[in-house]
């Protein structure tokens, strides 16, 4: 059991909302498009209904997600000439990398604007978790150079690690926190659908974009004494594990191409899972003091649910009841697939459910390259 816990979750939307519904119909519209600007004696409409077809039958249904948040304005339009990154009549994958940086920092900028407002008080270290863009100074060195914490705050980044990345942050903050007091503050920042490209029809892409969102969580990672002085709800951190699957580096891929950030998913990924989950809870188990069958029916699961058939395979294998799994579908329905924000957003949805109550577990689990699996065992304390 660690001597620092989670707290202070708070939640950003993006600009703007779609319909699950409505942004398939988009993409199904946007790859039509690629295709007629490279031949544009194609019949569009005739383009249109057989891709949507194709994201209806491969990718995520509205029943799994229901919406899906995104920063950028483009996908509420189909006037490509007018479009501020996907403009498909001049390219069949849109603007390139450098403009598309441009635009995240300049989004990115104002979350770290809206999560440290003039009066915030200067947390002893920020950590920047995103995989979907970086630059150097990043926004997390703007606003404490702006607010004048240069010689209070240190900032760390935690960048391109993918779905599971809170985990290694969480794992860093609390060093931190445990060596030097005082509070951490983590803060995802996750544009995914900014790099989506409409010319890639591969299966794997209808999958991704289909399932990816853009989505901001804050939290912090304080003292527990501090955190039972002030009588403040809080998720205890008992203990953390990761492991590389082997033989699975070609698995999942998260790389950078002109156009902008590349994911590639293998259909071999469910699999690969599902060989390993066991040991893997096994040995978080074992770290928590406890053993697998115990953990398992004593936690309540937020698994990151890098899409419907990943909870479906999972809870199979561990035969986890519906109620256990909840939250990760009820937060992939909500949000989408919001990479590293995933499973914080599943996290502050437990600590404000009442009738999830004191001392219960939460079993945290997370994919990404490498084949990666993280995981982290909290304990919900309330007062």
């Amino acid at each position: 059991m660690k001597n620092y816990a989670l707290t202070d979750f708070q939640i950003l939307r993006p600009r703007h909302e779609t319909t699950q519904e409505k942004g398939l119909e988009w993409l199904a519209k946007a790859h039509a498009k690629t295709e007629m600007t490279k031949q544009p004696d194609l019949d569009g409409e005739q383009l249109y209904q057989d891709f949507l077809q194709r994201f209806m039958h491969i990718g995520c249904k509205p029943e799994h997600i229901h919406q899906r948040g995104h920063e950028l304005p483009d996908f509420l339009h189909h006037d490509w000439p007018t479009m501020e990154i996907f403009r498909l009549d001049q390219s069949t994958f849109g603007a390139g990398l450098k403009q598309r940086q441009e635009f995240h920092d300049k989004a990115t900028d104002a979350i770290f604007e809206k999560y440290y407002p003039l009066d915030s008080l200067p947390p002893k270290h920020l950590i920047h978790v995103s995989c979907t863009g970086y630059s150097s100074p990043s926004s997390a060195q703007k606003i404490v150079s702006k607010r004048s914490w240069g010689d209070q705050t240190l900032v760390t980044h935690a960048y391109h690690m993918g779905c599971y990345a809170s985990i290694p942050a969480i794992r860093m903050g609390g060093a931190f926190v445990q060596t030097e007091g005082g509070q951490t503050d983590i803060v995802h920042t996750e544009l995914c659908t900014l790099h989506f490209n409409p010319s890639n029809h591969n299966p794997d892409q209808i999958v991704l974009q289909s399932l990816f969102a853009d989505g901001y969580i804050k939290y912090s990672i304080k003292p527990i004494i501090d955190l039972q002085r002030d009588k403040s709800p809080y998720l205890q951190v008992v203990t953390s594990h990761e492991e590389l699957i082997p033989t699975s580096i070609e698995a999942m891929t998260w790389t950078i191409n002109d156009w902008g950030f590349e994911g590639t998913l293998s259909k071999k990924i469910p699999f690969l899972i599902a060989r390993n989950i066991r040991s893997f809870i096994d040995a978080i188990a074992k770290n928590a003091g406890t053993n697998a069958e115990t953990l398992l029916n004593d936690a309540l699961l937020a698994i990151h649910p890098g899409g419907p058939k990943i909870l479906d395979h999972i809870q199979e294998i561990l035969q986890l009841s519906s109620e256990q799994l909840r939250f990760s579908r009820k937060i992939l329905q909500n949000y989408g697939n919001i990479s590293s924000g995933t499973l914080p957003h599943m996290w502050e949805a437990i600590s404000k459910d009442e009738s999830v109550i004191g001392d219960t577990l939460i079993l945290g689990l997370a994919f990404g390259p490498g084949l990666t699996i993280a995981g982290i065992i909290l304990r919900k304390k309330t007062f």
